[in-house]
């Protein structure tokens, strides 16, 4: 009887070795009759009916999962690698009138959401900062408005 099994097993075995084999043929022949447009658009179709069949929490769990796999497998270095890229990236592709709207958008939604006092505390803490990193040209500054 434990023959039998053994037998059954390699016959199983075989089987799939032949189907594989099959398999990587015909996926063989495949590339060769099709294009690169081919394969961008069987992965177009099997990427919308991936995001037909799974909700918006499933790509939020697969990305939270891939982050924190690339977190675990890189540093700190890498990070500032790629963030220091990404901005070599945009400063290349916008213009300095990029930069300026962005500016003034941010500043617009920061007075809105801030009041005098806070614009006061930091300026307070700047003039401050500044008078610690040049205390040479505070004293002549101080010299200057007391003339």
């Amino acid at each position: 009887m434990s023959n039998t099994k053994i037998g059954s097993t390699n016959s199983t075995d075989n089987t799939s070795e032949r189907r594989s084999e099959a398999g990587h043929k015909g996926g063989q022949a495949t590339n060769q009759s099709h294009g690169k447009e081919f394969y961008q658009d069987i992965g177009h179709k099997g990427g919308q009916a991936t995001n037909q069949s799974h909700g918006k929490e499933f790509y939020q769990d697969i990305g939270h999962k891939g982050g924190q796999a690339t977190s675990q497998s890189h540093g700190k270095e890498f990070y500032q690698d790629i963030g220091h890229k990404g901005g070599q990236a945009t400063s290349q592709s916008h213009g300095k009138d990029f930069y300026q709207d962005i500016g003034r958008k941010g500043g617009q939604a920061t007075s809105q959401s801030h009041d005098h006092e806070h614009y006061s505390n930091i300026g307070s803490k700047g003039g401050h900062s500044r008078q610690r990193q040049n205390p040479t040209t505070s004293q002549q500054n101080k010299e200057e408005e007391e003339e």
